[in-house]
Order: structure tokens, then C-alpha cells, then sequence
């Protein structure tokens, strides 16, 4: 076999990966398997961006290289958003290139700031790609605990000074995957304040910040004063208007580490198909009552999870954003070894908080991205099968 490189060696199995060969594992036994562990909306791409699509890949001029610099129809349509959703102003020259997807601006963006031996602060729990992206950069993950009693915020002032000195970025994520935890204090503020004081480059992965209930509006990162002088931003559409499989996204922000993203992309990738760019415009231009439908349908799904969770005994708080329920499990469990409880009793998946980090132990997450009917099977099953 060949040998392959040490950094690869270490990447542990991702987590998603893992989900889903378990869940092909028992559907090919027969076992009728509903799947809660993974973050994949089942609603369809609304149909005025499906036609955008179709439109711009049928005209040749799309059926070439694309810049990796983007569209400018593409990075006005995401400055527009911006000034428009969040009163933050991009300048479409500097401070926007697109991402094939968040995921791919969280890996590469470790290899743009870090060299071997710096430290990333990665948020914990996080997205698994907090800490596998800074050992594909052979740098080193410190894990920062996001705290239940600060409302699943880091604590930044408690981070040692030998582990400062090497920071040189920070991962946060605000509607919060996998907690389901939002920003309605001063956090960003201090953030700032913590980046500046220590040379750091924070990274605020926006995946879901228009997945949001019960009158909740979340914030931009970049709005904060100070912001865009220590910081970008990683922006997708693919939760917002069920895009996951376009790969569609940007990072946006601080000019310098834009450019520096930019002079990274050109030598890794080609670019985004301008069909699919024309794509992302249609949907960040055009009429947002998709958006708005598609989070009552969440919140809903949100209610029925819950009250479900709460009849067998589990304490379930109501997220304010997200597609995920953050529940704490039963006494004399591991996130583990509740998770194969479910799968071996109701036949439904649901993910181990471990394996968002340490953390995560103690808890588990449940999406909401399956039809009514098969959410509310998997209710049925938790409740009449699960034995606590």
C-alpha cells in the first residue's frame, strides 16, 4: 500500500462520514432507518434560483474558466445582502471572493494564516473541520470549551499565556452549530477587543444566521465596530435556502486576509462555475419569503422534537437558530452510548456531542432536516421505544 503523508494519517474519521455508513449498514439489512445526525435540509432549492441555473448553463459563456475573484454580478449580490440584511458595507473589489461552500473556506483558511507549530483556537463543541483544518496546515487545534453557563460562549480570558503568544486565528460560530446558542450581548464586542489585544484573526463561520425562530434576528460579525480591522467572515447559502449540494458561499471581510485567501484559491482551485454563481445571485437578490417559510417549517419541527425529548424525560431547551436541538443526556450515559441507545431501541440516528470535541460530551444533537412525517415517525419511536 502506498505510504501516505502524516498529516492525512492523522485526520480522525469525520464524523458525517461515519453517520452515514451506519445508516447504509442497517438499511441494507432491512431496518428502516431514520437519520437525525446530519445537517442536510430535505426541502428543495427554491425554484426561481433552480431557473437561474438553468439559464446561465445553457449560455456558453458560462462553459469556461471561471474567475476566482467571482462574478461582479455574484460579489454585488453578496455585498447587497449584507447592506440590506445586516448594515455592514463590503467592498466588492477587496473584501469579497467566492467559497465552493463554507466547508472549503474553513479548511483552506487555516493554510492561509497558520504556519506549522501556530495555534488555532477552535471553538468546542464545533464543526469537525476546526480542528482537522489546522492539521492538514500542521499547525495545532487548541480546543476553547464553549461554557452552558455563559450561554455556550468561549471564555476567552481564561486562556493561558503560552497558548496566546502562539494563537494566530480564532473559530466561532453564531447561530451556533452544534448548540443551537445565539448572540444577543456584547460577545462580539469583546471578541474584538480579545483579537486585537492578542494579534489574532478571527474567523466567524455565518452558516446560519438566517435560520433563526421566535423573533430572533441574528447579527453579522462584521457589524461590530472594529470588526472587518481583525476579522472575516464565512457566509453561505446553503442553509438558507437549501443549497447544500451547489457548494455556494464567500468569504468576506478584512481586505488583507481576502486577498490572501484569493492568492491561495488561485493556485488550488479554478473557481466557481458562473452558472452556479449566477445561481447564489438569483437567490441573495431575489424575494426572501422562501427563507421566512422554510423557518416556520423548522420552528414547527422544532416544537414537535422538543416536546417529544421533554415526554421521555429529557431536558430539551428550544433553540433560537439553527436546524439542531442540543440535548443533554440522560444520567448514567455518555453522548455515545445514548446514541447507540436510540439507534438499537428506535432505529433513529441521532449524532454523540463528542464528536464535536470534548465539550461535546454529555450531549447529543438531533437536526431537523427530514419530512414532517419521518420527523414525526422518529417522535413516535423515541417516545414509545426509548427506555431511559
Amino acid at each position: 500500500m502506498p505510504r501516505t503523508s502524516h498529516r492525512v494519517q492523522s485526520l480522525p474519521p469525520y464524523l458525517f462520514a461515519e453517520i452515514e455508513r451506519k445508516v447504509a449498514a442497517r438499511r441494507a439489512a432491512g431496518v428502516d432507518i431514520i437519520s437525525l445526525g446530519i445537517g442536510d435540509p430535505d426541502m428543495p432549492t427554491p425554484p426561481h434560483v433552480v431557473t437561474a441555473l438553468q439559464q446561465a448553463a445553457a449560455d456558453p459563456a458560462t462553459h469556461q474558466y471561471p474567475s476566482n475573484r467571482g462574478s461582479a454580478a455574484f460579489r454585488q449580490a453578496v455585498a447587497d445582502y449584507y447592506r440590506r440584511r445586516f448594515g455592514v458595507s463590503l467592498d466588492i473589489e477587496t473584501e469579497i471572493v467566492p467559497l465552493l461552500g463554507a466547508k472549503e473556506g474553513v479548511a483552506h483558511i487555516c493554510a492561509v494564516l497558520l504556519d506549522p507549530g501556530d495555534v488555532c483556537l477552535a471553538a468546542d463543541p464545533g464543526y469537525p473541520v476546526y480542528t482537522t483544518g489546522p492539521l492538514l496546515a500542521d499547525a495545532v487545534a487548541v480546543h476553547v470549551p464553549l461554557r452552558p453557563e455563559l450561554g455556550f460562549q468561549p471564555d476567552l480570558e481564561a486562556l493561558d499565556d503560552e497558548t496566546l503568544v502562539r494563537a494566530r486565528m480564532l473559530f466561532i460560530c453564531y447561530p451556533n452549530n452544534p448548540t443551537g446558542a445565539v448572540i444577543d450581548d456584547d460577545f462580539f464586542p469583546r471578541v474584538v477587543d480579545f483579537a486585537r489585544r492578542h494579534d489574532i484573526v478571527v474567523v466567524h463561520d455565518n452558516a446560519y444566521a438566517d435560520i433563526t425562530f421566535d423573533g430572533y434576528v441574528a447579527p453579522s460579525f462584521l457589524e461590530t465596530p472594529g470588526a472587518k480591522e481583525v476579522g472575516v467572515e464565512l457566509f453561505s447559502l446553503s442553509k438558507s435556502y437549501n443549497m447544500t449540494g451547489w457548494r455556494v458561499g464567500a468569504i468576506v471581510g478584512n481586505p488583507d486576509v481576502v486577498d490572501a485567501y484569493w492568492r491561495l484559491k488561485t493556485n488550488v482551485d479554478s473557481g466557481m462555475f458562473a452558472a452556479v454563481q449566477a445561481a447564489g445571485a438569483a437567490a441573495l437578490d431575489g424575494p426572501q419569503d422562501c427563507v421566512r417559510d422554510m423557518c416556520e417549517v423548522y420552528r414547527r419541527r422544532r416544537d414537535l422534537l422538543i416536546g417529544a425529548l421533554r415526554r421521555v424525560g429529557l431536558h430539551a431547551e428550544s433553540p433560537r437558530g439553527t436546524i439542531y436541538v442540543w440535548v443533554p443526556v440522560p444520567d448514567g450515559h455518555t453522548s455515545g452510548s445514548f446514541a447507540d441507545l436510540v439507534l438499537e431501541q428506535a432505529d433513529v440516528i441521532i449524532s454523540p456531542g463528542a464528536a464535536y470535541g470534548p465539550s461535546g460530551e454529555g450531549y447529543v444533537r438531533l437536526g431537523l432536516t427530514v419530512p414532517d412525517e419521518r420527523l414525526e415517525e422518529a417522535v413516535q419511536r423515541i417516545e414509545e421505544r426509548v427506555k431511559l
